[in-house]
């Protein structure tokens, strides 16, 4: 028997993965079975090359769980290992300014594990002892046992062992990684669609009222999934297959892009479009990062740009380092290269669904509305792509490119100054009678109801030339779009002071909320009073709730203008008259009127204006 020391730098390795990384500890399954996987592939490799030629025989990596004598087992038919080579592969760890790397990366696992190799001493950080009991491949070879206490002191003795390979022999203390369901966990987890098969104990039946045991292997992973075949071997049916298997519960989704690169770096993948309407948050972290089929994360925001977390799936690249830590990735080149691909692709994949089947595109819509929305605010290569499929619906439920619509609205929707007005309502129902008026007008009017719209309209009004957003409430339709100077009112001063003073004495009080009276020649047909709300001041308190450092706007008392229709008769009979009782109840009916038509009528005020109503008639 051979006893020494693991030769490292710093004798502080063992107390930084038993503390440092306990926040990670169960990434030492996946450690574990990725180097079993790396030992059965190797053997492969010289077998296809004509260097071992034994038969290969099951090559099934085997995990095994005996609680009763706390040892979990991770063994493998690959390559195996000669003393020698433990003494470079394991006991041999080589540490370059080791210590102050740990210091620095003390509570990151993955970046420590991923510098120095650490790939099988992730396993003390679940472990009391490890024993490593190998046999190599090699024709004559003699079987060896390692173990090691968490220290590095270490003992390695000749043994009897029929068959080539490895097996890991963990002695376990923590109690949650000696429970079936949490290995069971794992292994779906992290090696779901590992190229080797991986067997975790036998398959249960249910019967006489209990799961038992049957005589079958249980194999968890997919050996060869969906994205590592050519997208030509692939159906419809097994894209939607891959899905389901992938979020079981999930709604099918619009349509997918699977990803084949060779060159200049390796990508496969398949992403799918899911259905989305709303909240942005509650979708995010659902692509699962992969590589050469061995999970590494499914939080890949600062990975991939930010619109694309929307979409669900599996990258997997050889490119992108298994064992480092998520900001490492993000400043990675290879990373940066595959994020600007993704980005091509998904932009090039919904070009061509626009073009080629545009019915189709307009019908999904709704679902794709908030994903292209979010690529266009948060990632500037993605506007170039989205421009040209991007859309508006107006309120009729026609859909236009950003072009198409300018072309139709030019003509009648330009104003004096030469800007674009696009009308739009937030709310086909409450805005019902704006919407009827910019129509009457000869003025189309955008439905802009979802989830980003609001920062959408900025955005597009930085990008186009001479082009605003207004909200079809937000003043009088002669304001909205200005064709022409704004004409005098024909009242005197002194009759427009006593019409404001009749009306200012009667405005409703409410909590947050400010009203102030204007005095316009609306026409005769149109309403005696109109409620607008300036675009600025809306438009910043609806960012408010999207941007907290615009919180503020929030807070303020949302601003209505009272626009006294000055043509209309029952205005003009108010004009030069006393403040009886009469006229102050004319005066509370067509203010009550405006607050109805604009829903803000309600509790008390609504009840007075229904018993005013009736004494009225």
């Amino acid at each position: 028997m051979q006893k020494g020391h693991i030769g490292v730098t710093t004798d502080n390795i063992f107390p930084v993965i038993k503390k440092f990384l306990y926040s990670d500890q169960e990434i030492f399954l996946r450690e574990l079975i990725s180097n079993a996987v790396d030992a059965t592939q190797k053997l492969k490799t010289l077998a296809s090359v004509g260097e071992f030629k034994e038969e290969l025989g099951d090559l099934s990596i085997h995990v095994n769980l005996n609680s009763k004598n706390k040892t979990l087992t991770i063994s493998d038919r690959g390559i195996g290992m000669t003393a020698e080579e433990i003494d470079k592969y394991i006991n041999q760890i080589a540490f370059s300014g080791a210590e102050e790397f740990l210091e620095k990366y003390k509570n990151d696992a993955n970046a420590i594990i991923g510098h120095f190799g650490l790939g099988f001493y992730s396993s003390f950080m679940v472990s009391k002892r490890v024993e490593i009991v190998t046999k190599s491949w090699k024709e004559g070879s003699q079987a060896v046992r390692w173990s090691c206490e968490g220290s590095p002191e270490f003992q390695l003795e000749e043994i009897e062992k029929e068959s080539r390979g490895t097996d890991i022999i963990l002695h376990i203390d923590n109690k949650e990684y000696l429970k079936e369901e949490k290995i069971s966990e794992l292994l779906n987890k992290y090696c779901k669609f590992l190229p080797i098969p991986i067997v975790f104990g036998k398959k249960k039946e249910w019967k006489d009222e209990k799961y038992l045991e049957t005589e079958q292997d249980n194999q968890i992973n997919e050996t060869q999934p969906a994205w590592t075949k050519k997208p030509g071997e692939l159906k419809e049916e097994d894209y939607l297959k891959f899905y389901k298997d992938l979020y079981p519960f999930a709604e099918d989704p619009l349509f997918h892009i699977h990803l084949n690169v060779d060159y200049p770096f390796h990508l496969t993948g398949i992403l799918y479009f899911p259905k989305i309407k709303n909240s942005i948050e509650i979708q995010k972290n659902k692509i699962q990062l992969y590589c050469n089929q061995v999970y590494v994360t499914d939080s890949v925001e600062g990975i991939v740009p930010n619109f694309l977390t929307l979409l669900h799936g599996v990258i997997d690249s050889p490119d992108i380092p298994l064992n480092v830590s998520r900001s490492y990735l993000q400043h990675d080149d290879s990373v940066k290269k595959i994020s600007n691909h993704i980005t091509k692709k998904v932009g090039d994949r919904l070009k061509k669904i626009f073009k080629d089947e545009r019915k189709q595109f307009e019908e999904k819509w709704d679902h794709l509305k908030i994903f292209i929305q979010y690529g266009i605010l948060t990632e500037e290569k993605f506007w170039d792509y989205a421009k040209e499929f991007s859309l508006l619906q107006n309120v009729d439920g026609k859909y236009f490119t950003f072009e198409e619509y300018k072309t139709l609205i030019k003509e009648e929707q330009t104003d004096k100054e030469g800007q674009l007005i696009n009308l739009y309502t937030s709310d086909k129902e409450s805005q019902y009678t704006y919407i009827e008026t910019a129509r009457n007008a000869g003025y189309d009017v955008l439905f802009m109801n979802g989830e980003l719209d609001v920062p959408i309209m900025q955005h597009l009004e930085q990008k186009f030339e001479k082009s605003r957003f207004v909200r079809v409430d937000s003043d009088i339709i002669g304001n909205l779009i200005r064709k022409k100077e704004k004409e005098q009112l024909k009242l005197s001063e002194e009759e427009q002071e006593s019409l404001k003073k009749m009306f200012t004495g009667h405005l409703p009080v409410m909590d947050k909320v400010r009203f102030e009276l204007q005095l316009d020649a609306l026409g005769e047909s149109s309403l005696p009073i109109v409620l607008t709300q300036n675009e600025f001041m809306r438009r910043m308190q609806d960012m408010s709730n999207l941007q907290p450092g615009m919180s503020f706007y929030g807070d303020m008392p949302v601003s209505y203008s009272m626009v006294l229709n000055t043509e209309h008769k029952l205005i003009k009979d108010l004009i030069g008259k006393e403040l009886d009782e009469k006229n102050i109840s004319t005066v509370n009916q067509l203010i009550d009127l405006a607050l109805l038509s604009n829903g803000m009528l309600k509790g008390e005020s609504l009840t007075k204006f229904v018993k005013r109503s009736c004494e009225l008639i």
